[in-house]
Order: structure tokens, then C-alpha cells, then sequence
């Protein structure tokens, strides 16, 4: 599986300082790997997203197309807002 960010996301991330994106990086390319990346990740409630928790950020996504794509990545306490 591969992962990929949408315009918005990739926005989100290009923001973020340098060590906290190779982490993101690092921990997404891990669960891209794996034969079921879900087994990592929290469904959020009403809807059809899911989350990762990288230390103090939030990656929502979604599976689409055997892809892992990325809807945001934001600090937790934005991330839910």
C-alpha cells in the first residue's frame, strides 16, 4: 500500500518543522509496509476516516484505491476541530 496526500494535507505537512515531518514520513512509509495498516489506526466516529497518532500530531485519512490517502496532519489539539 501506498500513501498520498491530498492538496490540503500536503499543505498541512510542508508547515510543520523538519524533524516532525521525517518523523510523520518515517511512521507513514512503516504503516504503508504493513499487511493491514488499519491494525494501527483509530476509526473516527461518523464517518469513514481514520487516524494515526504520530507523538503530538494527528494524520486523518482515508483508504481508497489500495492507497493510504491523507486528509490532514495537525497538532492534536487542532486535529478534531
Amino acid at each position: 500500500m501506498e500513501f498520498l496526500f491530498t492538496p490540503t494535507a500536503e499543505e498541512h505537512f510542508e508547515r510543520l518543522p523538519l524533524q516532525v515531518r521525517k518523523r510523520i514520513a518515517t511512521k507513514m512509509r512503516f504503516y504503508a509496509k504493513q499487511p493491514d495498516p488499519l491494525q494501527f489506526a483509530e476509526p473516527l466516529s461518523g464517518s469513514h476516516t481514520y487516524r494515526f497518532r504520530i507523538g503530538d500530531h494527528r494524520v486523518i485519512f482515508k483508504v481508497l484505491h489500495d492507497a493510504l490517502w491523507v486528509l490532514t496532519v495537525k497538532r492534536r489539539d487542532k486535529a478534531y476541530q
